[in-house]
C-alpha cells in the first residue's frame, strides 16, 4: 500500500515547463508508475475491507472501524518511522517495509478465501497493515523532494495525488466487478501482487542519497523533530488547518458504505462506482489546479476546497438517487484533491531536508490521527441518531472550521530559502576529539554588547533568533543582561551533545542566516559577537 502525499542518477535537471513536467525526471516516471499500480491495489483492498465487514457486521460503529484501524497507526508510528526515515537508508526501509506488508496481505487473502475472516480478524489485519503505512509513510513522502528540483516539488506533489485518485478511479471499480463476478477474496489477491511492483521499482531505482550517521538516541531525535515542529510556525499553520478540515471530512469517508445501502440500488458496485467517480473528480482537479493556483494563493484555495466538499456531504447526505450520489462524488473528489494538494506543498516547503521525513510524519500524524479519531466518533454519532444527520452535522462542522481558522495563512513556507547556509563554520576546540562527539549536553553562549536605545529591537530580533536555535537542536534557550553592565547581553542555547552541536552548524539555513545577521548588527563591537562553548564533564 504506497502512500502519498507524496535521488536518482538523473541527467542535468530539466527547467519545468508546466504540470507534466516531473515525469522529465526517470526516478520520479518510475516510481510514480509503480505507485500507480499499487494504489489500484490498495483501493481494491479498501473496497474489499469496507465490504467485507458489512457482511460480518453492518453496524455503524463497527463498519467505521475499519476506516479507523487504517488511520490509528500512522498517528501512533508516524514520527519514529519519521525518525528511522532520517537516519536510514529510505530505499532499503521501503522495500523492507513492502516486503513484510507482501507477506500480510497475502496471508489476509487466503483467511478471505477459505471464509475464516471474523470481524476482529479483520480490523487486527488491518491495523498491522496501517501499521506497515505508517513506517512507509514518512520515508515515501521524503524521497519527492529528491526526485525532482525544488521548482517542480508542488507538480510532482499534484502528480503524486493525481496518481492516487487515477488508482481511485479504476481501483474501486474493478473490486466491485471482482466482488461481483469472481470472489471477495479477488481484491486483496490483486493488492498482493500490487506490492511485488513497487518492491522491482524500489530494487530499480538508483538511489545515491547519504545515510545520517549519529549516535544520538532514536528517542532525542525523535524529540529534536517535535520541536523543530514546535518552532515552525509555518507548519504549524499548515497543522492547523489540516486538523480543522480532516477532523470533519473523516465522515465522508467512515460513513459512504453505510450512504451507499440508503441509496436506490445500492450495493458493492454502487459503492465501486462512487469511489471511481470520486477519483475521477480528484484527477480532474489535478489537472486544473495549476490554473486555479495561477490565481488564488493557498489559503483560498483550501478554503473553497472546504466549502466543495461540505456541499458534496450534504448532497451525499440526502441524496436517494444514484445520480445525485454520482454528483457529489465528482464533487467531493474535486474538492478533496485541492485541500490534499495544498496541506501537502504547503508542509513540504516547511521543512529543511535534514528534518523532513520527521515533519512530514508529524502531519501525517495529524492527518490520520484526525481521520481515526472523526470516523469512530462520526460511527458513534450515526449510530446514536442516523448517517443522514451525522453527513450533515459534519459539513456544518466544515464550514465552521474554515471560519475560525480563516487568518491562519497556508504556503508560507514556499518563499523561504531552506537550504544550509554553511557559512557558520565548526569550533575549534583544545580538548582531546577522541569521544568528544557523544559527550554532552553542551551549552553555547553568545555575548552581545547592546546600545540601551536599541535594547528593545535587539530583544525582538533576538526571539526570532531564539525559533531558529529551537528547530535546529536545541533544548534550552534563555537570554540574559548583565546587571553590572546593561549594555552586556548573553544569549545560552543548550544541546544534547557536541555531536548533534556541529549537526546544529550544517542544519541552519540561508533564511536562517538572515535572522542571524540582523541580530549580529547590534553588537557595538568591530568584530561581532563573542561564542563560547561548554561542555558537561
Amino acid at each position: 500500500m504506497s502512500p502519498s502525499g507524496n535521488p536518482a542518477a538523473d541527467p542535468a535537471p530539466i527547467a519545468p515547463t508546466g504540470p507534466f513536467s516531473p515525469f522529465m525526471h526517470r526516478a520520479f516516471a518510475l516510481l510514480w508508475t509503480a505507485t500507480l499500480i499499487s494504489n489500484v491495489g490498495t483501493w481494491m483492498h479498501d473496497v474489499g475491507a469496507g465490504w467485507l465487514m458489512i457482511t460480518l457486521n453492518s453496524s455503524p460503529a463497527v463498519v467505521s472501524l475499519v476506516q479507523a484501524a487504517t488511520t490509528l497507526p500512522v498517528f501512533l508510528f508516524a514520527l519514529y518511522a519519521g525518525t528511522l526515515a532520517d537516519r536510514l537508508d529510505k530505499r532499503r526501509m521501503l522495500i523492507t517495509v513492502n516486503v513484510v506488508l507482501l507477506v500480510l496481505i497475502s496471508l489476509l487473502t487466503l483467511l478471505v478465501h477459505f471464509e475464516l475472516v471474523t470481524p476482529v480478524i479483520l480490523i487486527l489485519f488491518t491495523l498491522a497493515i496501517g501499521t506497515g503505512t505508517a513506517f512507509m509513510a514518512p520515508a515515501w513522502q521524503a524521497i519527492v523532494p529528491a526526485l525532482v528540483p525544488r521548482d517542480a516539488l508542488q507538480p510532482a506533489i499534484a502528480l503524486n495525488s493525481m496518481g492516487i485518485n487515477i488508482s481511485r478511479a479504476i481501483g474501486p471499480a474493478l473490486a466491485g466487478v471482482l466482488i461481483a463476478s469472481v470472489s471477495l477474496s479477488a481484491p486483496f489477491a490483486v493488492n498482493a501482487a500490487s506490492h511485488v511492483v513497487i518492491i522491482i521499482a524500489l530494487v530499480l531505482w538508483r538511489y545515491d542519497g547519504t545515510v545520517t550517521k549519529t549516535s544520538q538516541p532514536v528517542a532525542n531525535a525523535m524529540l529534536t523533530g517535535l520541536r523543530h515542529v514546535a518552532h515552525n510556525a509555518p507548519l504549524k499553520a499548515t497543522l492547523m488547518r489540516s486538523f480543522a478540515f480532516f477532523i470533519f471530512a473523516s465522515a465522508y469517508w467512515a460513513l459512504l458504505p453505510l450512504v451507499v445501502q440508503g441509496i436506490e440500488g445500492g450495493g458493492a458496485e454502487l459503492y465501486g462506482l462512487l469511489l471511481t467517480l470520486i477519483g475521477t473528480g480528484a484527477v480532474a482537479g489535478a489537472l486544473t489546479m495549476p490554473k486555479f493556483r495561477a490565481r488564488v494563493d493557498g489559503s483560498t484555495m483550501a478554503l473553497l476546497g472546504t466549502l466543495g466538499t461540505a456541499a458534496a456531504m450534504v448532497i451525499l447526505a440526502t441524496a436517494a438517487v444514484p445520480y445525485l450520489a454520482a454528483a457529489a462524488a465528482l464533487l467531493g473528489g474535486f474538492s478533496w484533491i485541492a485541500v490534499l494538494t495544498t496541506f501537502n506543498v504547503s508542509a513540504q516547503t516547511a521543512l529543511p531536508n535534514w528534518v523532513r521525513a520527521r515533519g512530514l510524519a508529524i502531519n501525517l500524524m495529524v492527518f490520520f490521527g484526525s481521520m481515526a479519531l472523526g470516523s469512530t466518533a462520526w460511527g458513534q454519532v450515526a449510530t446514536a441518531t442516523s448517517t443522514t444527520t451525522t453527513m450533515l452535522i459534519a459539513a456544518a462542522g466544515l464550514i465552521v472550521g474554515a471560519v475560525l481558522t480563516r487568518n491562519v495563512k497556508l504556503g508560507q513556507g514556499e518563499q523561504l530559502d531552506l537550504t544550509p547556509s554553511m557559512h557558520w563554520p565548526a569550533p575549534e576546540v583544545a580538548l582531546p576529539e577522541d569521544g568528544l562527539a557523544a559527550r554532552g549536553p553542551v551549552m553555547v553562549t553568545v555575548e552581545y554588547v547592546i546600545d540601551p536605545s536599541q535594547a528593545e529591537a535587539f530583544l525582538a530580533a533576538l526571539m526570532d533568533l531564539s525559533q531558529e536555535r529551537w528547530r535546529d537542536g536545541a533544548f534550552e534557550w534563555r537570554s540574559y543582561q548583565n546587571v553590572e553592565e546593561p549594555e552586556l547581553w548573553i544569549e545560552a542555547f543548550s544541546i544534547s551533545s557536541w555531536e548533534e552541536h556541529l549537526a546544529q552548524h550544517a542544519r541552519v539555513s540561508n533564511a536562517d542566516k538572515v535572522v542571524q545577521d540582523r541580530v549580529r548588527a547590534f553588537d557595538k563591537r568591530e568584530n561581532g559577537p563573542i561564542v563560547k562553548h561548554f561542555i558537561a564533564p
